[in-house]
């Protein structure tokens, strides 16, 4: 009887899956599917196998968004990178509706803890202003891509997992700005062709806390390194553990940074731990022989760094393939 109770489960969990809707459309004028995103991501089924597209029509969703730790293989694409904003008000200290104040992971607009997500075209903000931490996106998955899409805050913009905890990112043509330690976190991420925006206000750019027994950490590859801050004022980065690992390779960096370029956060220690490291970096911020002593002008072959072999990792993923 058991058995042909778990032949039956088994039956209708082919039928559901079979008739889940991969797609769905997101409007808010009512012509789509569902006129909230939370609403859609609601709709993902936990465990999910096959990949599910929500499509965003242009508008301003002001929505905190959750995707959970089973809902998996989710591709949200916005119909225009600069009209669909995806946006919230929420930062460190304020009450949350539970009488609880919010921390700085929990002030996320939208919090991806799901696995194999992909975002195209659409704009992420956290629009709390200059009052603390106050974060855009928060995404501890693993295998997790964004293409054209726009970051948008004031400090901690974009928190890449958790400390102590592994995944991998990937940021192609992306727009990233914000103050104090506006790209943060433990995640092996690769920013390509990225354009990341210091902007007023603004003195760190990077927190890494990278795990121990991870090689890469922050890795940016012809990015442009700009903002509206004075000649000398930002420093590339900062640990916010003792293992951070980030990297500057073939990018421009402006005015801006500070000749020293890296800051040891008041831990004298972490110079021996954390590793920092340039490759052939140009304009008026790239100065290799004024950077402190304990940082690294990389000299490794220059086909070591691409997304594919920083990222690929134990199972061999390839974030440049699309998964079908």
């Amino acid at each position: 009887m058991n058995r042909f109770l778990g032949v039956v489960v088994g039956v209708l969990a082919g039928l559901t899956a079979a008739g889940q809707k991969q797609k769905l459309t997101v409007a808010p004028d009512g012509s789509g599917d569902y006129t909230t995103v939370q609403k859609a991501l609601a709709a993902v089924p936990a465990g999910n196998k096959l990949r599910m597209t929500i499509y965003i029509k242009k508008g301003i969703y002001k929505e905190k968004l959750r995707l959970d730790s089973t809902q998996h293989r989710v591709t949200l694409v916005g119909e225009d990178v600069r009209n669909t904003i995806l946006t919230f008000d929420d930062y460190s200290g304020k009450m949350s509706p539970s009488g609880q104040p919010f921390r700085t992971f929990s002030s996320s607009t939208f919090t991806i803890k799901s696995n194999d997500f992909r975002a195209e075209n659409l704009t992420f903000e956290n629009s709390a202003g200059p009052v603390g931490q106050a974060v855009a996106v928060y995404a501890p998955g693993d295998r997790i891509v964004f293409y054209n899409c726009r970051f948008l805050g004031n400090q901690d913009t974009l928190y890449v997992g958790m400390p102590g905890e592994y995944g991998r990112h990937y940021y192609k043509d992306c727009y990233i700005e914000g103050t104090i330690d506006f790209i943060f976190g433990s995640a092996t991420a690769v920013f390509e062709n990225c354009t990341i925006f210091s902007r007023k206000g603004s003195n760190y750019i990077t927190a890494a806390s990278t795990p121990k027994n991870e090689s890469w950490g922050l890795v940016f590859l012809q990015c442009r390194i700009t903002g509206d801050m004075p000649e000398h004022s930002v420093y590339l980065g900062r640990p916010w553990r003792e293992y951070a690992r980030t990297h500057f390779i073939q990018c421009y960096l402006d005015k801006h940074i500070k000749p020293e370029g890296w800051h040891n956060w008041d831990k004298p220690e972490a110079e021996k731990t954390a590793h920092y490291g340039e490759y052939e970096n140009y304009g008026p911020g790239a100065n290799p022989t004024d950077r402190v002593k304990w940082s690294h002008q990389l000299e490794s072959p220059r086909h070591l760094y691409t997304p594919q072999k920083i990222l690929q990792g134990k199972d061999r993923w390839n974030p440049l393939a699309l998964e079908k």
